[in-house]
């Protein structure tokens, strides 16, 4: 078991999305940890947020597990352009994408480019994100509540809606909802919001693709050290991140990456309209 970092962090602090590579400690993303064994060889995955975080994670785990990968993100930066070089380092194709998935339209383009590459999609991974943390709900504008909906929620539906002209039969959705959706923070009440709709829309989701053989399921992740963390809260709140959870840390993106591989893969496939919970032994009820 790696011995990953706890809190006390130093305090820091980044303008949103954030970057991995100003963090402190830099995060896991299984870089030198996953060895892959053919799990999803000859599969296609789609993969928002892949540029870092969560997200980074399951590129790298994706692609040494034998998948072709399009990897979508907000810019094109260096976070991005290390985590297609690991992609294609494992010997996979990797289709970058910059685009504000907030829009109906570039959630569309999204699909049609992948579709248009490679036929078909396999695998999505709906796993981008926006938070911010406010004490107070009158410090919530109009446009937060509704960017945080666009981006978390929104671009959810309208991502599987235009994907499923495209996944054959054995495909699989995994949605990233959250610890919140069951024992919410105050101070991210939109982004809690979503995470419980995010859940819904997913048990939903399974029941309505099952006579498709398409399955639908949830990861649930605890605190996990990602740039949205330094983004989203002041330092002092980052410096003690994760260390009020049984295990006494936030999750390293790589302990998140083999409950994606799992959902993904054709073993799995009898398990959908589930909550896999990665929470460090917070129990979600």
């Amino acid at each position: 078991m790696t011995d990953y970092p706890r809190p006390p962090f130093p305090e820091q602090e980044q303008d949103l999305p954030g970057s991995f590579r100003r963090m402190d400690p830099v995060p896991d993303h299984g870089e030198d940890s996953w060895t892959g064994c053919g799990r999803l060889t000859g599969r296609v995955a789609l993969i928002t947020g892949g540029d870092s975080g969560i997200g980074r994670a399951v590129a790298i785990a994706y692609a040494r597990e034998g998948a072709d990968l399009a990897l979508v993100c907000l810019d094109e930066d260096e976070d991005m352009a290390d985590t297609a070089r690991l992609v294609r380092e494992a010997g996979r194709d990797c289709l970058v994408i910059a685009t504000d998935l907030s829009r109906a339209e570039n959630c569309r383009m999204v699909i049609d480019r992948v579709a248009e590459r490679h036929g078909r999609i396999d695998i999505l991974v709906n796993n981008a994100a926006h938070q911010r943390s406010f004490a107070r709900i009158e410090d919530i504008s109009d446009e937060e509540w509704r960017h945080t909906f666009a981006t978390n929620i929104d671009a959810m539906f309208h991502l599987t809606k235009a994907a499923l002209a495209h996944m054959p039969k054995g495909g699989s959705i995994i949605n990233t909802a959250s610890v919140n959706a069951d024992k919410p923070n105050p101070e991210l009440l939109a982004y809690a919001t979503t995470k419980g709709a995010i859940q819904t829309f997913t048990a939903g989701l399974a029941q309505m693709l099952a006579e498709r053989g398409i399955r639908a399921n949830v990861v649930a992740p605890g605190p996990v050290w990602t740039p949205l963390i330094p983004a989203s809260f002041p330092g002092d709140v980052v410096s003690g991140f994760g260390g009020n959870y049984p295990i006494g840390r936030p999750a390293q993106p790589a302990e998140l990456a083999s409950a994606f591989v799992m959902l993904a893969e054709a073993s799995s496939s009898y398990v959908s309209g589930a909550t896999i919970a990665v929470t460090g032994g917070q129990p979600i009820i």
